[in-house]
């Protein structure tokens, strides 16, 4: 984020707000109350007792607070700071702004009563909430490396919300889930999952031919776009091989919609693409060029001199075939099932 921020201001004029933390009225319009008491609780363990109570332990095991998702101080008032941003920004855009951003959110595997994968808060489900208190159907958008399985848990069978995933194999990758098949009662929650190794042509070409005729038939009024940028070739945690001209032709077809649009970050663990693809993305949706080299100084003490990649060692169209596959299956099976707008 540090990065982020520091190249975006060297290149454009930054509407930076600060955010009160979201109200725990907001958290339970898509969390249990058991789960927000919980987190409540674990946020306090480690300062008030060495050694944990077995209380405290149930209620770790029981709300997946652990592994990847530890009880640390403050968690419950830290966590409530990144949801704070996206709210903020939803009610921007719910009040009439074409595009607002919260970078710092794009914690898409907390579920309503379950912490999962580094994330304790759903940003994004709230996000939606607030969105349809003006619009009568709203869509997120998720282009992270992982499937986005907490959003769409939680929004799974309400046909005023459509989630739409493209990600990497739950067969090869965490969470293991985003199949074809996972549609909901409604229809309205689209998965395009990628074999590993698949090339950022492949990526672009599958999102184009799903992600725009789902959304035109769905016809949402406005959307939560959630950018990680882990799909990256150089991105430790995963397997496809995305550039970043490819993931950024993905924003701006988002873009291209012209739709009320609120914009969170994701995964991205490399800190030589996330800067550089978050500060593209940012740009192009504000309507901004984006250069093709960045300032001498960062460019220099990142190790990253352009914000686009030299091209891939993988074929182009690597992945294709399975990928062709899994569009036609979606085109055939699941698009019919999209309620029209």
């Amino acid at each position: 984020m540090r990065r982020t921020l520091s190249l975006l201001n060297r290149l454009t004029e930054v509407d930076l707000r600060i955010s009160d933390r979201v109200s725990e009225e907001d958290l339970l319009r898509v969390h249990s109350e058991e789960y927000v008491e919980a987190v409540k609780r674990l946020s306090q363990v480690e300062e008030t007792a060495p050694r944990w109570t077995r209380r405290a332990e149930d209620l770790a095991s029981e709300f997946g607070l652990y592994g990847d998702n530890p009880p640390f101080p403050d968690m419950f008032d830290v966590s409530r700071g990144y949801v704070g941003v996206v709210a903020d920004a939803s009610r921007t855009v719910r009040d009439g702004a074409r595009i607002a951003f919260g970078l710092g959110g794009g914690l898409h595997h907390a579920r309503r009563n379950r912490a999962s994968g580094f994330c304790i808060f759903s940003d994004g489900s709230l996000a939606l909430a607030i969105l349809r208190e003006r619009f009568s159907r709203v869509a997120y958008v998720d282009i992270d490396l992982h499937h986005g399985d907490g959003v769409q848990s939680i929004w799974l069978d309400d046909p005023s919300v459509l989630t739409y995933s493209i990600h990497e194999s739950g067969k090869t990758l965490y969470p293991g889930t985003g199949f074809i098949h996972e549609t909901g009662s409604a229809g309205t929650s689209i998965n395009v999952p990628l074999p590993a190794k698949t090339t950022g042509e492949v990526f672009l070409d599958a999102f184009r031919r799903t992600a725009l005729p789902i959304l035109d038939r769905y016809r949402p009024e406005a959307i939560v776009l959630q950018m990680g940028t882990d799909a990256h070739a150089m991105d430790p945690l995963g397997h496809l091989r995305v550039l970043a001209q490819d993931w950024l032709a993905a924003v701006a077809e988002v873009n291209q919609l012209g739709l009320p649009t609120v914009v969170t970050g994701g995964g991205g663990y490399h800190l030589g693409t996330v800067p550089r693809m978050w500060t593209a993305a940012v740009l192009t949706l504000a309507g901004i060029e984006v250069p093709n080299e960045i300032p001498d100084d960062l460019a220099h003490a990142w190790g990253t001199p352009t914000f686009m990649d030299q091209e891939s060692s993988l074929p182009p169209t690597f992945g294709s075939e399975e990928v062709d596959d899994v569009v036609g299956e979606i085109i055939r099976d699941v698009l019919p099932q999209v309620p029209k707008g």
